[in-house]
């Protein structure tokens, strides 16, 4: 078995430490969010399917992580190789929702468009009503119904303003609307660390399937019958 760099296991355990500090954090906001929803309605079949994905994006990460951490501390190949597969599983699922939910977008802003036109003039719609279409203007980084931002009149809501990478086209409001003041906007930090912690494990397991170079040993019998010549005479005593 080779011998792992330091620099490389202390960063690998940092990024992996990072992975189950999150995992935590994120089941406790979902068993908070289990609880407050408990208390307070029934749950849908669409709540108990989000809950679901919630208790399963925290809790295998995080059993992930504790056998990573195992893994890089005790040298056990076993325990790295199932960090690191499990790890590019979860990362390919995550890739596979994220594409999916890129190719239904177009469908769910038409079906939301069709629900919302029903309702009729949003001065006029209900608070609830307007409540739900400003977290679907978030989502979809768009603003309004039919006509864009004119649908909201002169109270157009802090949803539709463009962020700074926007991916739809932005358009310029008139001087008269009552925005939202605070511009600062709160940008999505993607941290790949899952990736990154792969690249890590291998990284050590590549380091300890290495052979370690070691001197090569000579057997010799004269050795071991102890042949041995005397270099000089003893000085005699005067």
């Amino acid at each position: 078995m080779g011998k792992v760099n330091v620099c490389l296991k202390r960063s690998y355990i940092t990024v992996a430490s990072l992975i189950g500090i999150i995992s935590t954090l994120l089941l406790a906001i979902t068993l908070f969010s289990h609880g407050y929803l408990h208390g307070q309605e029934e749950f849908s079949p669409q709540t108990v399917t989000g809950l679901r994905g919630m208790y399963g994006l925290s809790l295998v990460p995080l059993f992930l992580t504790i056998i990573g951490l195992f893994g890089a501390c005790k040298m056990k190949k076993w325990a790295l190789i199932l960090f690191t597969v499990g790890m590019i599983l979860i990362s390919l699922y995550m890739f596979v929702s994220e594409s999916i939910a890129l190719a239904m977008r177009p469908q769910v802003t038409r079906l939301l468009r069709r629900q919302y036109l029903e309702v009729g003039p949003l001065a006029n719609a209900s608070e609830t009503f307007t409540s739900r279409l400003s977290e679907a203007q978030m989502d979809l980084q768009c603003c309004g119904l039919d006509q864009g931002y004119m649908d909201w009149g002169y109270n157009i809501p802090e949803t539709c303003l463009c962020a700074e990478h926007s991916t739809n086209p932005c358009v310029a409001a008139p001087r008269d609307s009552a925005l939202f003041e605070d511009k600062s906007l709160a940008q999505p930090i993607m941290i790949y660390k899952e990736v990154l912690s792969i690249v890590l494990c291998i990284s050590i397991l590549c380091q300890l399937n290495r052979k370690e170079d070691t001197p090569t040993v000579v057997y010799s019998p004269e050795a071991k019958a102890g042949n041995y010549t005397t270099l000089t005479e003893p000085a005699e005593d005067t």
